[in-house]
């Protein structure tokens, strides 16, 4: 197995994962690094059983796990940070005008997302920026893919509440 061409294949994807957990786009690539090293360090414990971009999440996941545990603190979320990401990941052709009204509302989902409780804000964000199946999530979290699209569909419906709750206050 070529390791540089599975590197060419996943990092982008591993990245975008990482960013889902940790909300910061230096350290999503800095964790990327270290989640190739390991997997580097033990490919020859990946039998093929899952997808390789499966077998380098749930990597990725345990990294991030020993990074919070030599942290002991999350990081600061800057939604700034957050939409510049996202912007560079879907380059569009777009008017200024609209540039500002998609990122305000991009804003607005990210922040409902990063507030809500555990599962939910995590799947979100795996399956919207990280772009995720429901088969990877519910394999990342040890569940099946249909616990993922429930818990899926939930978070969307808080996220649609919490946004059209906070514009009916304005």
């Amino acid at each position: 197995m070529d390791l540089q061409e599975v590197y060419i294949n996943y990092a982008n994807d591993i990245k975008r994962f990482l960013f889902c957990l940790t909300h910061n786009y230096d350290l999503s690539e800095e964790l990327t690094q270290e989640t190739f090293y390991q997997a580097c360090k033990s490919i020859e414990r990946y039998d093929g059983t899952c997808k390789m971009s499966v077998w380098l999440c749930q990597i990725a996941k345990h990294v991030f796990y020993d990074y919070l545990k030599k942290q002991k603190h999350y990081g600061q979320v800057s939604i700034d940070e957050n939409f510049d990401f996202i912007a560079e990941e879907n380059p569009h052709q777009i008017s200024l005008e609209d540039y500002f009204v998609i990122k305000e509302q991009a804003e607005d989902i990210i922040h409902a997302a990063l507030n809500m409780k555990e599962p939910y804000s995590k799947i979100f964000l795996l399956r919207t920026l990280g772009e995720m199946s429901f088969k990877e999530i519910g394999y990342i979290f040890k569940k099946s893919d249909n616990w993922a699209r429930v818990t899926y569909y939930r978070a969307k419906e808080m996220l649609n509440e919490r946004v059209n709750h906070n514009e009916s206050d304005m």
